[in-house]
This record gives C-alpha cells, structure tokens and sequence, in this order.
C-alpha cells in the first residue's frame, strides 16, 4: 500500500510492528499517505483492515470518528459502531486455488475501491512485488476490488498528485546503498533485530552491489572479520544491536589503538539484556560514545531519517578511513524499518580517498608521527612495506614501547573536528527567532516535525546528527538563543539532555521521555510539548 501510495505521487510512511516470537504473535502495519511530506506514523486511524478477530479487538479502539473495519468475513466477526466492510477474503481465494497468505492481495483491491486507487496502479506494484507468481494476486486484488465496489461506499478518492518520484525505502536499505557508495565491499553481520534486515538487504543484492556478506558464527568474529578486511585495504561495516555491540567491546578498543578503520552500525533496543528485540529505544546513547577501554578517538553518528541514513552512512565510512578511527551509526527499530517516501541525493555520497603511503624513505612505518596525527596508510602487498599492526602501546614502526602514542591518537580529533565544521552536524526546523527550542536525535526526528504542525505557536527544533565529536560550534548558537527549551527522547534517563550539560553547561529547562518500546505519537507529543513551554 505503501508503494501504490507513492507511485500515485503521495508522500507515505510505513511501520511494521511485530513481536519477537517464533510462531509470530500479532502483526500488523500502520500506513499513512498525505499530498506533502510524511515523517511519522499516528496512533489514530481511519480504517482497520483486519484478516482475524484479533486484529479488530486490539485496534478498533485506534479508529476515529467515522472510521471503518474491513474485515474477512470468513474469519471474523464485527458489530460495532464503527462502519462496516465485511469480505468473504479466504473464499476468494480458494476459488482461484490460491494460498491463504494471499488474502492480502484481496484485501488490497477492495482497500483500493475504497480509495479510489485505480487498480493498473495496483497491478503494477503487485508484479514489481512477485515476479512470475503475480497472476493469482492480481486476479485476488480485482475480486477484491470488484466485491467492494457495490457493496462499500468509498471513503474518498484519492487524486494522483504531480512531483519529482521521490524513493519508497528503509533506513535499512538507505544505509546499505550509502555505505556501498562510499566504497563499502563486505557487509559483515551476525543476524541481530533491528539490523537484521541489513544482512538480508545486502545478501540478496550482493551481485548488484558488488559486495561481499558474511554472517560469521558470532558478533565477536564479526568485528574481527572487519579489522582483518580493513587491514587489508578493503573498506567493511559491520552490523549488530547494542548486545551485540557489548560484545564487540575488545575489538572496537583494538580498532582505536592498532588505527584501523571500523564501522559499526548499531541498533538500539529498549531494556538491558535481550530486551524488547523487536522494538525500538534510543537508550543506548551514553553506552555507544564511551565505547571500549582506555582512550581513543571515536566518531559516533545518529540519523533521523532515510535520507540522513544514506548520506551519513556513505560520510561516516570516509571520515573513519580518512581519519583512522572507529565509528559507530546508531540507530533503531523505528527508523531501520519503517519505509517512507523520500527524496534522496545520491550524489552527496562518494569515495573519499584516505591519505595512502605511496612513497617513503627508509622502512615504512605504520604509525608515523604526523601533524594531525594520521599516519600514510599502507596495505598488505604494497611492494617495499611491511605493515605493522599491533594491539600493545607502540613506537612509530609499531614496535611495543613504556609510553605510547596518545597524543597522536588523540591528536586526530582537531582534523576531525575540522572536518566536521564543513558538514551538517545538526539541523534546524521551525521558526529561526523562536525563543522556544526542541532537541531531539535520531528517528525521534518524524515525530517532533509532525507534532510541531499541531502546534499554533512559534517553534525551532534543533536535531541532533553527529553526537562524537560533539558539535558545540554549532548546538551552542541555537542553545544561547531560546528562552525556553525542552529536549525529546525515547529513553528513561534524558541521556541526550544530560550529554549536552556534560559538553556544554547548559542545562536543557525540561525532558519528555519515552521508554516503552513504542516511536512517540505526534498527536500525543504536540499535547506534551504544549504542557512542557506552558501554553493553554
């Protein structure tokens, strides 16, 4: 629905939401489309298309004011006040010799009559979806279609708008092409929900690609897979979830004292542990920048959105290359999968070349000293260079000394910096001089941009992108600015709150937090905010 909702040239967005259980639990989706950008679902909703009993007792209670349930008829029951689509779906398909799974097809055809959705349009999007195996489900969408037509009234019809196609894609399939853009060969992955998908995306792509994907026996071969390739010269992302992650501990202090470049995408789940797998949190913020022992130089982005998932994903593997250190993309549940239309730059991501050692006097040392404390970087195989890697303090050849490289190591952050002062670090939404200010991070973005439209008063929103290095450059024009200020998270503690006092001294006035495994509700939030700067 979806895809048929943007090949008509709305904007929509997608969630799946589903429990972590082997025989499935209760599934479903939630699909909003609208003729301006969408960012965020809603609690509430218009039609409940439901293919059991279940479905209708747990969202009957989500539907507005003259909404409607359709309904398989021969699984379910409804009699309620709610208007009333009943349609016998499991008979339609067993007319055409079909498999139970395809009810959703008629279930799309008769959701298109009540839209007005023209069914070519339908079609189209049902043979990009199954190939060869389409005809029985085209077959269901128009029984669907043609049952609906003189049995339900429709809810409006809706007019095909004219834009730029824009993309209909995850954060998870958005932070592949990135990384393959900026030069990633080999996705490695032990299978771990929300990153799971990342695995799939990149292994059934792979020729397309032009990429490797491994799925070792754990998430510890995992990291070292990805050293062992970065040594090597060939550019690799590794993904895992903050479990994960804790065990990749070692490697990624490794990562950060032997100078070989590492990225780490990292979804965040709520709760210690396993937690809730199939949910999402951003509860992992203070864990992913204070990472590993000892200390290092790190670089820690937070997309918001698919768009910010390609191109940080694509910056953040050349800023890792360029500056010899590990890095980490954190995401979640939320934003790796759900889809939403939107427009993507694929120009803003390329192969950033790193500095190479071709040429030196003497033998070549791996960890030359530097001004900006990045050493010529050398490969296995380069005639004339033996390249040292070690895990131990160490001289410029990489041989173990009492002392070490510190300052070198740490010397990198003022490029880094440097580098990061010519790029977008954080964005502004909302009115420029309102001296009302939103903070937020990650995919908490879609929500606070669809929840500042429910407010009639004047709003800035500073999103957070890069949080290691910390952009105060930036963060503290807007901070000095507001009167007011409220900082949004979905976790207990007000991490990003008390991340910006640690940085900056500036204490944000107010949080609104949000740690039940569910993205933030815009209509919900507006409430929220209005009750967080005191407006009646």
């Amino acid at each position: 629905m979806g895809r048929i909702f943007n090949r008509l040239g709305l904007h929509a967005f997608v969630i799946n939401d589903y429990q972590s259980l082997i025989r499935g639990g209760h599934n479903f989706c939630r699909i909003r489309a609208a003729d301006r950008q969408v960012w965020n679902y809603k609690e509430e909703v218009d039609l409940v298309a439901a293919l059991n009993q279940e479905t209708i007792t747990k969202h009957e209670s989500a539907l507005l004011g003259g909404g409607g349930i359709l309904f398989d008829s021969d699984k379910a029951k409804y009699s309620g006040v709610a208007k009333n689509y009943p349609i016998p779906l499991t008979a339609m398909v067993k007319e055409v010799g079909g498999t139970p799974i395809m009810r959703n097809s008629a279930m799309v055809g008769a959701i298109a009559w009540l839209y007005g959705i023209p069914l070519d349009v339908v079609n189209v999007i049902l043979e990009w979806a199954y190939g060869k195996k389409a005809e029985k489900n085209i077959i269901l969408a128009q029984k669907g279609h043609d049952h609906a037509k003189p049995n339900f009234a429709q809810i409006l019809k809706v007019a095909p708008v004219k834009r730029e196609p824009t993309h209909f894609i995850s954060g998870t399939e958005a932070m592949v092409l990135g990384a393959v853009k900026a030069g990633m060969k080999i996705y490695i992955a032990y299978p771990m929900t929300p990153t799971t998908r990342m695995l799939t995306f990149a292994a059934a792509n792979a020729d397309e690609l032009g990429i490797v994907t491994v799925q070792p026996e754990n998430e510890i071969c995992a990291a070292n897979l990805a050293l062992g390739a970065a040594y090597a010269g060939v550019r690799s992302v590794v993904g895992t979830a903050g479990g994960g992650f804790a065990l990749m501990q070692e490697t990624f202090s490794m990562s950060g004292q032997s100078e070989i470049p590492a990225v780490f995408v990292v979804g965040q789940r709520p709760a210690p542990a396993i937690g809730l797998p199939t949910y999402t949190s951003q509860a992992d913020l203070k864990f992913l920048i204070n990472a590993g022992h000892g200390e290092f130089p790190r670089i820690v982005v937070a997309p918001g959105d698919p768009e910010e998932a390609f191109v940080k994903t694509g910056e953040v593997m050349n800023l890792a290359w360029k500056h010899q250190v590990p890095a980490i993309v954190i995401t979640d549940k939320h934003q790796q999968e759900s889809y939403m239309s939107i427009a993507i730059d694929e120009g803003k991501v390329s192969v950033e070349q790193p500095g190479l050692a071709e040429g030196w006097e003497g033998e070549y040392k791996r960890y030359k000293f530097t001004e900006s404390g990045v050493s010529p970087m050398a490969f296995p195989g380069k005639p004339g260079a033996v390249v040292k890697v070690t895990g131990y303090e160490h001289d410029e050849d990489g041989y173990p000394i009492e002392g070490g490289l510190m300052d070198k190591r740490m010397g990198k952050m003022k490029g880094t910096i440097d580098d990061l002062k010519k790029r977008e670090t954080v964005k502004a939404y909302g009115g420029e001089n309102a001296e009302n200010l939103i903070v937020a991070w990650g995919s908490t973005k879609g929500a606070v941009i669809e929840a500042m439209r429910l407010i009639d008063k004047p709003l800035k929103f500073l999103h957070m992108i890069y949080l290691t290095p910390f952009p105060d450059w930036e963060v503290m024009k807007h901070l000095e600015k507001a009167k007011h200020s409220v900082c949004i998270e979905a976790n207990m503690t007000g991490q990003l709150r008390s991340y910006i006092r640690e940085q900056t001294g500036h204490l944000i006035d107010k949080s609104i937090l949000k740690y039940d495994g569910r993205q933030f509700d815009p209509t919900g939030l507006a409430k929220e905010i209005k009750g967080a700067f005191e407006w009646k």
